[in-house]
């Protein structure tokens, strides 16, 4: 019997990790455009960021066992993922990236903040 309930095996099962790293490429393409000038700053910066907010995800599911540590490595990706609107934020007012980048890109980070939430909230 087909009960549609996939186990989580491994950190690319969890949908926040998935949503992570979709959004850390969506920065990297965007941000392949910005001016040379900006290539060890705010190019630099946004790409760590964003990939930190995955890069964190693993890395708690790596610590899973001890319940405290997988929550904060999800603070930690929450924190990244705040830093992360900012640089985008600094992107659009810097005219690096269009109203219409900024404005698919933006609200999809804020639905992924609200599901680390989540998923701190009730993890054991």
């Amino acid at each position: 019997m087909e009960t549609g309930f996939n186990p989580i095996r491994s950190f690319m099962d969890l949908e926040v990790y998935r949503l992570a790293h979709k959004l850390a490429m969506d920065v990297f393409w965007i941000s392949a455009g910005f001016p040379v000038e900006e290539r060890y700053s705010l190019t630099d910066q946004i790409r760590r960021s964003s990939r930190s907010v995955a890069a964190n995800i693993a890395e708690g599911w790596g610590k899973r066992k001890y319940p405290l540590s997988f929550k904060k490595q999800l603070v930690d990706a929450n924190g990244s993922l705040e830093e992360t609107k900012s640089w985008l934020m600094f992107a659009r007012d810097c005219n690096y990236i269009s109203i219409e980048q900024f404005d698919s890109l933006f609200p999809e980070y804020e639905t992924l903040g609200g599901k680390l939430w989540r998923l701190e909230e009730r993890w054991k």
